[in-house]
Formats: C-alpha cells, sequence, structure tokens
C-alpha cells in the first residue's frame, strides 16, 4: 500500500521543486534531486507536480476537487443500486406472499 504523505510536506516538496528547476538542466533531473533529498520516490513528487498543475489550471486533466466528487457520487451510486436490489427483492417475496393461498 502507498505510503500517505501529509499535504504540507506535500506542498513543501513542490515549494523546493519549483525552486530547483532552475538549478538542473531537465526537470526530471530536479525531481530526482529533490525526491533523493526528502527520501521519497521521483515518480511520486513527478505525480504531485502534475496534479498540482491540473488543479492550478495549467494542465487539462481532472482537479482533484472533481476526483473527490466524482469519487463520492460513485460511492452514492453503490449504494444506491444495493438499496434498489434489496428493495426489489423484498417486494418479489411480499408480492409472493400475497399470492399464496390462506389456509383458515
Amino acid at each position: 500500500m502507498p505510503r500517505q504523505f501529509p499535504p504540507e510536506f506535500r506542498q513543501r516538496a513542490l515549494r523546493m521543486l519549483e525552486e530547483s528547476l532552475a538549478d538542473h538542466e531537465t526537470e526530471y533531473a530536479a525531481i530526482r534531486h529533490v525526491a533523493d533529498r526528502l527520501g521519497i520516490g521521483p515518480e511520486s513528487l513527478r505525480r504531485w507536480r502534475r496534479q498540482s498543475q491540473v488543479d492550478s489550471g495549467s494542465r487539462p486533466g481532472v482537479s482533484s476537487a472533481e476526483a473527490a466528487e466524482i469519487r463520492r457520487l460513485k460511492k452514492e451510486n453503490a449504494e444506491l443500486r444495493r438499496a434498489n436490489e434489496i428493495l426489489k427483492t423484498a417486494s418479489a417475496f411480499f408480492a409472493a406472499e400475497l399470492d399464496r393461498p390462506t389456509t383458515r
């Protein structure tokens, strides 16, 4: 399971990366340098940077807020589907009970 880093740590890493970009030939060289200094994987830092760019609107993609809303809606949708299935099953059960002849 991936390690979770606090948002403050991510922001600090991104600030360090922004400051370090001018000192390196390529973006990836700066990412590797900062990631090594912080003890994190370069791919994590690269993904944080890309998501930060999407969130700021300078790169196309799904922002963090939109992704959270999509997750929430998917969860709600799954919950409603489960409730629907329960209601359909209960409806069929009670319909069958009404059709049975009573013995008195």
